[in-house]
């Protein structure tokens, strides 16, 4: 999932990166965080360089400050489901389910927003303990983007809690077709 959002990161125009983007491409991510701020110097309120720092912070498990980045990119743009998005997998990242909650159902209200938003709604919710819940924003995550074999996946796992093997059987099957991690196993577990 973090590698799907890191896609979304920057533009694939080489000539446009900053010296930022080109570190952190390369994966030397404290160079970039040194390189965003110095830019920030100059603009405070450039939403771009504030999430790719907040990304920078985070690959290098700074999350209190890739918190603050994601934030302050909020603050600027309120409705920009990339940044809502990054804050709800910290929060799940640190299992503060009820935060993940909140910023990935804004994301997934936002006209436009990815399958991402519902997946990561999904996932808040089957934590919280609310399943039937969590079982409509995967089948939602599912019906925007019908190659989503994490959610699949996810959708699986989530029947067999419920006890619906042979639902969960399918799902895990599409998921491996799919080729998601994980999904063959858990099909060859379960569906036998």
């Amino acid at each position: 999932m973090v590698i799907l959002i890191s896609g979304l990161l920057v533009s694939c125009d080489e000539n446009n990166q900053s010296p930022g983007d080109k570190f952190f491409k390369s994966g030397e991510f404290e160079k970039a965080v040194e390189a965003y701020t110095s830019d920030l110097e100059y603009k405070p309120n450039d939403m771009r360089m504030l999430y790719n720092r907040g990304r920078a912070y985070e690959e290098i498990s700074n999350f209190e400050l890739a918190k603050a980045d994601f934030e302050h990119a909020l603050n600027v743009d309120p409705n920009n489901f990339q940044v809502l998005l990054s804050l709800a997998n910290l929060h799940h990242k640190e299992k503060n389910y009820t935060n993940a909650l909140l910023y990935s159902n804004k994301a997934a209200e936002i006209p436009g927003a990815p399958a991402m938003a519902s997946f990561m709604k999904a996932r808040a919710l089957h934590q919280l303990g609310k399943p039937d819940e969590a079982l409509k924003a995967y089948d939602n995550a599912i019906h925007l983007d019908e190659d989503f074999g994490q959610a699949y996946f996810n959708r699986g796992l989530l029947k067999i809690a419920m006890k619906n093997v042979k639902g969960a059987c399918g799902d895990l099957q599409l998921a491996s077709g799919l080729e998601y991690k994980g999904s063959t196993e858990a099909y060859a577990k379960y569906c036998k």
